[in-house]
């Protein structure tokens, strides 16, 4: 993985986790759609950086809560990293899921998601 991998949890800790959560969002957008057989290997990357983001999104805040949630996520997206083909409907929920964990990027939803995400 060659993008995010000069980020530091530092530089990530100046964002907002409603940045930070977006951000991860951003690389979910990017998975979900690659889903032709032949985007295997960019959509298992896009969901590489998914995971990174998410493990410094952890690292980053020390609320119990909130931690528990972000590393029950990351279950889904790592679920989605092993899957060999695409799986739209168990991704839109996850990306649900996701955005669901602030309010302001829950305003996203119907712009991400469209129809996926009801």
């Amino acid at each position: 993985m060659t993008q995010h991998a000069g980020l530091t949890i530092e530089r990530w800790t100046s964002f907002t986790l409603d940045q930070q959560i977006l951000m991860i969002g951003n690389e979910m957008n990017r998975a979900g759609k690659l889903r032709r057989p032949d985007d295997g290997e960019r959509r298992a990357n896009a969901y590489e950086r998914v995971l990174y983001l998410t493990d410094l999104t952890i690292q980053a805040h020390v609320r119990r809560a909130l931690r528990r949630e972000l590393l029950r996520w990351r279950d889904l997206a790592a679920r989605l990293f092993l899957e060999p083909e695409a799986q739209p409907l168990a991704h839109a929920a996850a990306f649900r899921a996701l955005l669901q964990l602030t309010p302001e990027a829950s305003r996203q939803i119907p712009y991400v998601l469209g129809d996926q995400g009801d």
